[in-house]
Parts: structure tokens; sequence; C-alpha cells
């Protein structure tokens, strides 16, 4: 049976500080009620639920008002990064959104993993636009250039054609001489 609770804090996925919802037995049971970002609701924590509320608006609009500003430096900035490569100009593994919000973090920007929106993690190298969603939904994006190690690609993927063009020089002549 579902109880029904009022949530102290903001809960990603169930509501918002000060809502009154219902869960699985469950979730209140080893996550909701330790960790205090809910009481069970009943008459005394009804009265709660308008200061909660009241004191939610507040934070929003502030929230809202920094994730503005934010999302104005953020849409204005470049960040590169540097990966290894093979021979053939290929990345080993890939640009996670971790990777992406440890970046973010040594510029100076408070930026989480949770709010870097990204389907699958980069693969390949360039320029890429990074969209993000920061409090209250405020949406960002900034320009991410992944290079080569070393600013350069390898010229191994040269060394592989030359020989193949040789081999192919070689050939001609000797049917050439038959």
């Amino acid at each position: 049976m579902k109880q029904q609770l009022l949530l102290l804090d903001d809960v990603d996925g169930l509501g918002r500080s000060g809502d009154i919802v219902t869960a699985k037995p469950g979730f209140i049971r080893n996550f909701l009620l330790p960790q205090k970002k809910a009481l069970i609701a009943d008459k005394n924590t009804l009265k709660m639920q308008t200061r909660l509320k009241e004191e939610r608006e507040k934070r929003a609009a502030v929230d809202r008002k920094e994730s503005e500003a934010l999302a104005l430096k953020l849409n204005e900035i470049v960040i590169s990064t540097e990966v290894n490569i093979d021979s053939v100009g290929k990345m080993y593994g890939s640009v996670t959104s971790l990777d992406i919000a440890r970046l973010l973090q040594a510029e100076g920007h408070p930026i989480e993993r949770k709010q870097i929106v990204m389907p699958h993690p980069i693969k390949n190298l360039g320029e890429h636009t990074i969209e993000l969603k920061l409090k209250e939904g405020v949406p960002a994006s900034f320009k991410l250039t992944i290079t080569p190690e070393g600013g350069v690609l390898p010229t191994a993927a040269e060394e592989v054609v030359a020989p193949i063009e040789e081999e192919e020089q070689v050939k001609e002549e000797e049917a050439a001489q038959e």
C-alpha cells in the first residue's frame, strides 16, 4: 500500500519540496525517510506544507536568476580537451558527461554531471555543442573542442598509405616487364 508523504526536499522523478506525493513502501523505508527527504503526511505535517511551498517559491526565484546568469556565461565559452588517439586518428575511449563536468568545474563553473544532457558519449574529434539543463529547467549550451594529444594528427596513417602505393607500382613494373 502506498503512503502519502510531504516532501521536505526536491526528489528527482517524484516531486518538489512541499508537495504531497505517494511512493512505494520500499522507496519510503529505504530512501526517503532515512535521508530525511520526506515525512509521512498527517494533520501536523500538512500545516508545514504551506510554509515549505513558500520557501520553495522564494528559492526557485533565486535559483532561476542564478541559472540564467550562468547560462549567459556558458553560452559564450569554448572549452577544449586533448585525448589520446591511435595511428589512424580514432580516439581511445570517449568523452563522457563526467569528463565534461570535471572540465567545467576546473574552469570555475559549478556544473554537476546530471545537468549535462548527452544521449551518448562523444567518440570523435572536432567541435561539439553540449546542452545543459540548469536549475529550474533553464537551458544552456557551450562548445567543446576535442583535439588529439599534442595537437597534431599522427602521420602514421600517411606511412601506411605510402607502402601500399609502392607495392602497386612494383606490381605494375613487374607486369610491364613480362
